[in-house]
């Protein structure tokens, strides 16, 4: 077999080929290595702004791509797009592995009709993201960055938004989780020992088996929002639209935090704003928006309610450095007739 890896910037051609040299019992008679992008990560996360908005066929392919994939068995990538126009050079192509959660920079239908496998990775991240989303949860509540802010003008803080009501400690508090995949259950696992109630919604998901059903339940979105302390999105749309806006934000607790490590899409920020200057809800912390790096007229900037970080969730070493391996453990159950996770098209039977 042959595999052509497309690596970039965030997950690089040696950290594929370290993770293909660690699963080398697959056989692969040839292996081409190709980079996508720029080597500066701030373009590239421009670049990921394209790809997650819809405009992944704008972008150019790597020199020399389309001829590579023309013989290939298996393709694995990261931010690379996968076009209609590759597909139709790569006639022998059995298997796309993806080492990311979203397929933004996919063409899935063609995939689907050319009957080849799409596996992903949204679990590279999962464990990053996770422990980022815990520490800005303790960050909301407890004023960590404004005392370290003040602190640094020489100020002595005694008062934040919190302090009008009561600051509570994670065991007084239920946390909300929307959508429950990867990142979320790693984010339920962390808080049990905080000793946190949970609310969990998913349209997808009404049981896990290691779920404690002593201090978590499944109830629907309204019910979540109206009775959590914190919520927090962990959702993935397939279509563009707003999940969280002015009516959502007007169920919640006018003590409750909101926490977005995942989509800035789903949230209307203008209405998230709005809620934390009206005192509808007490406080909030964001770290993926829209337009990236943001403008300073973001109605988010400045509020003392809120805490704004630069799309840091994922952005850790392990996170990158150890997803071409699992993706290959991943081809390995593949090829040996087992259903690996994370499979797109599983109606695919190559």
């Amino acid at each position: 077999m042959k595999c052509v890896a497309i690596g970039d910037s965030f997950i690089t051609p040696d950290m594929m080929r370290e993770g293909i040299h660690s699963y080398s019992h697959l056989h692969f008679s040839k292996v081409e290595y190709f980079f996508f992008g720029v080597d500066s990560r701030p373009e590239m996360r421009n670049i990921v702004k394209i790809i997650e908005t819809g405009g992944y066929e704008t972008l150019e392919l790597p020199e020399g791509l389309l001829e590579a994939v023309e013989d290939a068995d298996v393709i694995m990538c990261h931010l690379c797009p996968i076009t209609k126009a590759l597909l139709d050079r790569a006639k022998k192509l059995r298997l796309i592995l993806c080492n990311r959660g979203g397929h933004e920079n996919l063409d899935v239908a063609t995939c689907t009709k050319k009957n080849i496998a799409i596996l992903l990775n949204p679990s590279h991240n999962a464990n990053a993201v996770a422990e980022f989303t815990v520490g800005l949860i303790l960050n909301e509540t407890r004023n960590i960055t404004r005392s370290a802010m003040a602190i640094g003008k020489g100020q002595w803080r005694e008062h934040y938004p919190n302090t009008r009501t009561e600051i509570h400690e994670m065991c007084d508090m239920t946390v909300g989780l929307i959508g429950f995949g990867a990142v979320a259950r790693l984010v339920y696992e962390k808080l049990k020992a905080f000793n946190c109630r949970f609310l969990i919604t998913d349209p997808f998901c009404n049981y896990y088996e290691d779920i404690n059903k002593n201090i978590a339940r499944f109830v629907c979105l309204d019910e979540l929002l109206e009775n959590a302390d914190i919520v927090s999105l962990h959702a993935r749309l397939s279509r563009k639209s707003i999940l969280l806006g002015e009516a959502e934000f007007r169920r919640m607790k006018p003590t409750a935090y909101f926490i977005n490590t995942a989509r800035s899409y789903m949230v209307d920020y203008q209405a998230l704003a709005q809620a934390l200057k009206t005192g509808e809800i007490m406080g909030a912390a964001v770290d993926v928006f829209g337009k990236e790096p943001i403008d300073p007229d973001n109605p988010l900037v400045g509020l003392d309610n809120c805490t704004l970080t630069n799309h840091r969730g994922g952005d850790t070493i392990n996170s990158y450095k150890d997803s071409p391996a699992m993706m290959m453990k991943e081809a390995q159950r593949f090829f040996e007739g087992d259903t690996p996770k994370f499979w797109l098209n599983p109606t695919v039977r190559p």
